[in-house]
């Protein structure tokens, strides 16, 4: 019946969840849904847990939960639908969840907005020369120094920026970019000359991409057709002086090759992800003045992780009235999805 209050279970890391729910938020979830806000699954072993999920018509998830397959849904005879309050669900919901048919919906367009906000930030301040400004204002400190005619070539006017991938964060990238003074080059094997003007970018390839861009920003999904796409020889078709900017995932870089370009000093680089994950402690490209390295955290940080919170429980909201979910998840796009 629309309105209804279905039965709900938190499943995620139990240490994340004041994180993901303030007290506004618990309040607006128990408005739509029947949900113990103290009980929280990290596994689906416990038997309070086990009580819960055999009377759970709705999985309200986040990072750290627990892989729902095939016995854990035998637990859960009454499951209809997981509302993931992050991005990808590629590594807990199973094909045991498709092919019983539970709905599944994800705030990856939530998350989607400040990697795009950062990748934004960090195109023009690329351009404008920024790090390298920082370096060498520190180097010089007070004394008289020619900025315009050191930095002649920095600024964003007419600048070429290549985006690889029309994913949900790429595609937001080319809208929040658009009123700026820049040339738009697009790559993503999946979209045609039409649809990429539509959006104002010019289509091209790969390698055409990697020649004329001054920043190239990677959002394509970690597949393996995509691993090492910016190998060592793309890496070479790129400009002197060019910014590689990665928000994506690490695999999509040939690691050491970025590595050799960015020690020689040829290229700059942005990068919130690498390969592995954290870099070892020797890595040269904590120190490199022409890298900007953070740690993952260009998707929701701190108060961003509310925006995923509210925009899972609109979906909880949106099945207790008996709508569809706005932002589903179907088994058809897994393929081609981060």
């Amino acid at each position: 019946m629309p309105g209804r209050r279905p039965r709900t279970l938190l499943a995620m890391d139990p240490e994340l969840l004041p994180r993901l729910l303030d007290g506004p938020a618990s309040q607006r979830l128990l408005r739509v849904a029947d949900v113990d806000p103290a009980l929280v699954a990290g596994d689906f072993d416990g038997p309070a847990v086990a009580a819960a999920l055999a009377h759970a018509e709705v999985l309200l998830t986040f990072w750290g939960a627990p892989v729902i397959d095939a016995r854990a849904l035998a637990a859960a005879p009454r499951l209809r639908a997981v509302v993931h309050a992050a991005g990808s669900v590629k590594h807990f919901v199973t094909g045991a969840c498709w092919e019983r048919g539970i709905l599944v919906s994800s705030a990856a367009r939530a998350n989607a907005l400040p990697v795009a906000e950062y990748t934004v930030a960090m195109v023009l301040l690329s351009n404008k020369r920024v790090l390298q400004l920082r370096e060498e204002y520190r180097t010089v400190r007070g004394r008289p120094h020619d900025w315009h005619l050191r930095y002649d070539d920095a600024g964003n006017y007419r600048r070429t920026v290549g985006i690889v991938g029309a994913s949900r964060i790429g595609r937001r990238v080319v809208e929040l970019l658009r009123p700026y003074d820049l040339d738009l080059v697009l790559y993503d094997p999946y979209v045609t000359d039409s649809a990429a003007g539509e959006r104002g970018a010019r289509r091209v390839g790969l390698d055409e991409l990697c020649r004329v861009s001054d920043v190239v920003s990677l959002h394509a999904p970690e597949l393996p057709e995509t691993r090492a796409m910016i190998d060592r020889g793309r890496l070479a078709l790129m400009r002197d002086g060019a910014t590689l900017i990665n928000t994506a995932r690490g695999s999509l870089v040939d690691g050491p090759a970025l590595t050799d370009e960015l020690v020689s000093g040829r290229l700059h680089a942005v990068l919130d992800v690498t390969e592995p994950e954290v870099l070892p402690a020797d890595s040269p490209l904590y120190d490199l003045p022409n890298v900007l390295l953070t740690p993952h955290v260009a998707g929701s940080l701190g108060n961003e992780l509310h925006r995923m919170a509210d925009s899972a429980i609109e979906e909880v909201g949106r099945y207790a009235a008996g709508l569809p979910f706005a932002h589903p998840v179907r088994r058809e796009d897994l393929a081609r999805n981060a």
